[in-house]
């Protein structure tokens, strides 16, 4: 037991020093570029999200990530690449992050945007490439540096994704170790070090991370689990419906947060859905079928790893399922109950789509409601309808953070070009989720600010205006 713990100390104290030598490496290069000017700071990102958005780029590293992991597809991650990059791009190149971002005269404030520090990034097996470049754009438009922990399935693919955005800071003359990865073997000691010895840290991926994340004695934003449901309302436009659904169903294999994982449908337009559904690619199990999806994709209690994020005909086979299944596109279960006893409730991370039947809209809610409360609390759920009033009824009713209109979840959940969300891979889910932020992930995370405070006209209300009401009902 002594030289198991002396040897524990060692490779503690190892760990340690290589997170050390990192430190000192990206807070230099954090020196060089605190001058920085908004437009050497775009140019700085611009450089970043070419490294992945460049085409042979965004192919390779989908390449890498789908081999290296065996999660998802490779023209989905290719257009993950490109499309989140693009967009991130997009919202970072329309603010402010260098000096006076905000004046209210007023009030007499003056904001200045200062960096954070040195961020320490835990990024998740599903998205090796993006998340990694998505997080190291953010952290540098605050004029921060980024150490990077990827997961230890995607480390080759992150590092190479590492590698090109430190070529392209290179290419600009900027300090190259503004963007670092932890060297492999990553491990649990090695990226805990990192989180003790950073600045700021944002954890994507694993609930396991998020918790070591706020438990580290740095301050921390984490994400929440996805458990994505949606309800198909008697109003929806049915095909329309089914399509979305269809394609943000399968879209690199439901290996986002943001993929259905279950839909409600109201009961009076549930075979018309089911229907349009199967038109779309969806494969309704019947009983047998069921449970051997069951006893397949759950291995004692755990998610079967053969089995999630895999192409649907990969999946059909390793199940069993009839040589009709295999020409599906994904899978429809239905389902009478939430909690442990229906797996099938929980995150899947696979191309299985859990159906309920709802009796009426009220039914809908509360099975929607059930659902988050089992699993997802706080991320997002979605509603295809043509009645506003049932969609800002879920807005008020649910703890959500995000409640999707008639659209595609996984591509409207973190930011689309017809919402107005911001592009991230990271989605916050308040405290439902046990998260600190309740948005998307996005710039304003990455800065400090500085409050310049004048003197003003005094604005002090009476007594009376501000008790008036108060005493008039019960008294002074």
């Amino acid at each position: 037991m002594a030289k198991q713990s002396i040897a524990a100390a060692s490779d503690s104290a190892a760990e340690t020093q290589t997170v050390a030598e990192l430190m000192t490496r990206a807070r230099a290069a954090m020196t060089v570029f605190a001058d920085a000017t908004q437009e050497r700071v775009d140019e700085a990102v611009t450089a970043l999200a070419w490294a992945l958005y460049k085409p042979e780029h965004a192919h390779e590293l989908a390449v890498s990530g789908v081999r290296d992991t065996g999660l998802g597809n490779v023209p989905d991650k290719v257009t993950k690449n490109q499309r989140k990059t693009f967009g991130t791009l997009r919202d970072l190149l329309r603010v402010k992050t260098v000096g006076v971002i905000e004046e209210d005269r007023a009030r007499g404030i003056v904001k200045y945007a200062k960096p954070v520090g040195v961020v320490g990034a835990i990024t998740p097996s599903t998205n090796p490439a993006a998340t990694p470049v998505n997080k190291a754009m953010m952290a540098l438009k605050g004029r921060n540096a980024i150490v990077i922990a990827p997961s230890p399935a995607g480390w080759s693919t992150t590092a190479r994704a590492v590698e090109l955005m430190r070529a392209e800071l290179e290419k600009i003359d900027l300090p190259a170790d503004l963007v670092q990865v932890l060297p492999a073997p990553v491990n649990k000691a090695l990226t805990q070090a990192l989180m003790r010895a950073c600045d700021l840290i944002v954890a994507t991926g694993s609930q396991n991370n998020v918790r070591s994340a706020y438990s580290s004695g740095t301050p921390a934003i984490g994400v929440g689990t996805g458990n994505v449901p949606v309800i198909i309302d008697s109003s929806a436009d049915l095909d329309d419906a089914a399509a979305k659904i269809c394609a943000s169903k399968i879209f690199d294999n439901a290996t986002s947060c943001s993929s259905e994982n279950s839909v409600v449908i109201l009961n009076d337009v549930y075979d018309q859905a089911i229907a349009s559904l199967q038109a779309v690619g969806g494969y309704l199990a019947d009983g047998k079928e069921r449970r051997a999806i069951q006893q397949a994709l759950w291995l004692d209690g755990q998610l079967n790893r053969k089995l999630i994020a895999k192409d649907a005909d990969v999946f059909a086979r390793e199940v069993g399922l009839a040589a009709e299944a295999q020409q599906a596109k994904f899978f429809m279960v239905e389902d009478n109950g939430v909690g442990p006893d229906h797996p099938f409730s929980d995150e899947k991370l696979s191309l299985v789509l859990t159906v309920y039947r709802a009796a009426d809209f009220d039914a809908a809610v509360a099975r929607t409601r059930a659902i988050l409360d089992y699993v997802g609390r706080g991320h997002s759920c979605g509603i295809h309808t043509k009645d506003l009033g049932h969609a800002r009824r879920l807005a008020e009713e649910l703890d959500v953070v995000r409640v999707l209109v008639n659209q595609a979840h996984t591509f409207g959940n973190g930011g689309g070009f017809d919402n107005g969300l911001n592009f991230t891979l990271s989605m916050g889910c308040g405290t439902w989720g046990g998260n600190s932020i309740s948005e998307n992930l996005n710039y304003r995370h990455f800065i400090n600010i500085t409050h310049l405070v004048t003197l003003i006209s005094e604005d002090k209300p009476s007594e009376e205006a501000l008790f008036g009401r108060y005493w008039a009902r019960y008294g002074k």
